[in-house]
């Protein structure tokens, strides 16, 4: 009975190894060629910047959205929380909203921007204050919304590889988008939401937290749920490009990891809810989307996978081979992910860092319970 329950439980921990090289497999077996348009619909956009406490970064946010190659938009900043009496911009889609009082909360902040609405606009997309955008940004995510699309995550870029963990923060990024936004999507799942670089129909979004009040992190968790429970499928816009500010030292690193790791605890169990709607309903999107939302964090699964290749090296030997046959297919994986797009050579020359990486997350994992009273939002050099 023991050894019985000894295996399922590797087997649970296991599969997360072989997971994505399956997907991968299937991917290429399944991949078809994505037509798209030279000309798309010329939406009507909301650009929703939200900033909490520090406003350093905002100037270079709205520089880099004023210069899309696009016409039907304009720019709401929530600034909560924040000393806005140096913020001038002087340019009529700019809108600085200051809330009266503090909210703490993204959605909070988004649907403060959405009651000051200048105008009743079709779709909205989310950036945070440390994003720039790619010039094409809005008309990428146009060729999804034309094809019927209600939800489109693009693509968070690094907008700086100045330091180890930037670099491996960026790694970690460029295998999630591969594996969680390109592979799940051309499956004919869903994309994960990244938190910024995402749109959707402004009414859409709305409804999602009608009865709903988020604070801490993990709104984009909650996000996806309600749209996958809604049966909407979330395009992946590969070419739709954010450029997102990286952690650059090992106290960010810390308390940005223990928010993440607090939501998943929170919030990994709408991946049973979503899993079962898939299985009763023979919806394949949301089967796939669920089993997803249930994988425990990258490092956790991969520090679990560690300590079972350990203690079978003491009670079930030929087990321990097992483990590192699984850890070589993960290896792999991770491999493709990095080499399907350009990645930066500073990217691979990090990745002997990797333990001193995990190292950090593991701290972040004690500290998971406090995270939300350690931080709200990261805090970034302003200098990096």
């Amino acid at each position: 009975m023991n050894q019985t329950l000894w295996v399922v439980f590797q087997v649970i921990i296991g599969y997360n190894l072989v997971l994505p090289m399956l997907l991968f497999v299937f991917y290429k077996l399944f991949k078809r060629k994505r037509k798209t348009s030279g000309k798309t619909s010329n939406y009507d956009y909301a650009i929703i910047v939200t900033a909490y406490e520090q406003t350093g970064l905002l100037p270079s946010v709205v520089d880099s959205l004023l210069q899309l190659n696009y016409e039907n938009y304009l720019i709401y900043i929530v600034a909560d929380n924040c000393d806005i009496s140096d913020l001038h911009f002087n340019n009529d889609r700019v809108i600085l909203l200051k809330p009266e009082t503090v909210l703490a909360s993204n959605t909070r902040s988004h649907l403060y921007a959405i009651a000051h609405f200048k105008r009743a606009h079709e779709l909205l997309t989310i950036i945070d204050s440390d994003n720039l955008t790619d010039p094409e940004y809005l008309n990428e995510l146009n060729q999804f919304f034309d094809q019927g699309f209600e939800a489109v995550q693009g693509v968070r870029a690094a907008k700086n590889l100045n330091t180890t963990f930037a670099c491996l923060d960026a790694a970690r990024d460029i295998y999630y988008h591969f594996y969680d936004g390109e592979v799940l999507f051309e499956l004919g799942s869903s994309a994960t939401l990244a938190g910024s670089g995402m749109a959707f129909k402004t009414s859409l979004y709305s409804s999602c937290f009608d009865n709903l009040d988020i604070t801490g992190a993990g709104f984009d968790k909650v996000l996806q749920a309600q749209l996958l429970k809604r049966g909407k499928r979330i395009a992946f816009a590969q070419k739709a490009v954010v450029y997102d500010e990286k952690t650059t030292n090992s106290a960010q690193l810390v308390n940005q990891r223990s928010r993440w790791i607090n939501t998943w605890f929170k919030y990994f169990g709408y991946g049973f809810d979503i899993l079962f709607r898939g299985i009763k309903r023979l919806n394949f999107n949301q089967f796939l989307f669920g089993v997803i939302l249930l994988r425990p964090p990258l490092f956790m699964f991969i520090l679990l996978s560690l300590l079972c290749a350990f203690v079978n090296l003491f009670i079930f030997p030929f087990y321990t081979l097992i483990w590192f046959f699984a850890f070589g297919i993960f290896a792999a994986s991770f491999w493709i992910s990095l080499i399907s797009h350009p990645t930066d050579p500073r990217i691979y020359r990090s990745l002997i860092n990797i333990p001193k990486f995990i190292f950090f997350q593991l701290l972040s994992l004690v500290h998971a319970k406090q995270a939300n009273k350690r931080s709200v939002a990261t805090k970034h050099d302003i200098t990096s």
